[in-house]
């Protein structure tokens, strides 16, 4: 086992400087050597701000370094599938942030390559490393909820459309919206959850109808305002709904990055035959159930974890011991099949069955 891992960081954007650079650094295990973005000036400010590394504007040009032994994909979602599979050809593992890619296919090439190749490819849903995530599980896992038959989820702002006009709202860059850029956190922290469970059956309409009209939209905030562009594009949803059959419990969800309800909606309700479950995203959770003839409410109180940074160590763990996360792409492709599916329903305006 390799004790030290020398890793590059491919797009040094905020998630990339924010999440996959200092836990890499927290760790023992793991060496930076290269900070690559096409903006110079991001790569460069990486080396100074990071203080180790080198900076390089072309992922090309470390594909073949002998002594590069992993990658993490901080790009935008046209580039997730290229460059991962680009370095796992050249016998690098990879960390690569979600979706997987804009549209299924490309998922699939990505499943396919790291299959081939036998590198671990690793997809950035970092729910699958939350304790509070992990708690849930454990509870569905161990029976305090029954029989879990329904799971409903809600991810839902108020006006609140990314960088509109730029990269974020054009379909040919992310290959979706809300429902790529939200929605696969909350579908992909439901499957895991509940254990994976195959979709059977999907129905969805996306609508793009508040942020379609890029000069007249107003808002109250907006993630990248720097991209904003008033003559830009916008021909992605800016909300999305869906019910999902499954070999296990039925999943239906509401998701919008604008709509005309300023009211939060960012939750997750598991429901099943002796209990339930409402878990505030990115936070903790209610059990609800019954005991003896008493209505129960429990509100666990613990000390939350950062799941990005841990999700990072365990992609350093992974590599150094050759073995696969509970974020692998081959469980990760699921959610990129149900979100092509409800694109699918909502463009043909029926029910998609997939074949399992």
């Amino acid at each position: 086992m390799k004790d030290v891992i020398n890793v590059a960081v491919i797009g040094c954007g905020n998630i990339g400087t924010s999440a996959h650079i200092p836990a890499y650094l927290a760790g023992e295990h793991a060496a930076i050597r290269y900070f690559c973005d096409i903006r110079p000036e991001r790569a460069d400010g990486a080396v100074e701000r990071f203080g180790c590394g080198s900076a390089v504007y072309d992922y090309h040009e470390i594909l073949n370094d002998p002594a590069l032994d992993a990658v993490s994909v901080c790009t935008h979602n046209d580039m997730h599938s290229v460059i991962s599979c680009d370095f796992m050809r050249a016998g690098k593992d990879v960390l690569c942030e979600k979706p997987a890619a804009r549209i299924l296919p490309e998922a699939l090439e990505m499943l396919r390559v790291s299959r081939e190749t036998d590198r671990i490819l690793s997809i950035g849903v970092c729910n699958r490393y939350s304790n509070a995530v992990n708690r849930i599980k454990k509870l569905i896992d161990d029976g305090a909820l029954g029989e879990v038959y329904h799971v409903y989820a809600s991810f839902r702002a108020y006006r609140s459309i990314p960088g509109l006009g730029g990269d974020f709202t054009t379909f040919a860059s992310s290959g979706g919206g809300s429902l790529i850029d939200w929605g696969v956190h909350y579908l992909d922290l439901v499957e895991y959850v509940c254990g994976d469970p195959a979709p059977l059956t999907v129905s969805g309409e996306a609508f793009c109808k508040l942020g379609a009209d890029i000069p007249s939209y107003h808002y109250t905030s907006m993630w990248a305002e720097q991209d904003y562009d008033p003559n830009g594009t916008c021909d992605v949803d800016d909300s999305v709904t869906g019910l999902i059959r499954t070999t296990g419990p039925v999943i239906s969800f509401n998701g919008a990055w604008a709509e005309n309800i300023d009211e939060p909606g960012t939750f997750i309700d598991f429901i099943g035959t002796k209990g339930g479950i409402r878990h505030q995203y990115c936070g903790g959770f209610t059990f609800y159930t019954e005991r003896d003839g008493m209505l129960m409410r429990c509100e666990p109180e613990f000390r939350r974890n950062d799941m990005h940074r841990d999700e990072v160590l365990d992609f350093v763990a992974c590599v150094r011991a050759r073995t696969r996360g509970r974020n692998d792409i081959g469980n990760a492709v699921l959610t990129s099949k149900i979100m092509q599916a409800v694109y699918d329903s909502s463009n043909t305006h029926r029910e998609i069955v997939l074949e399992r």
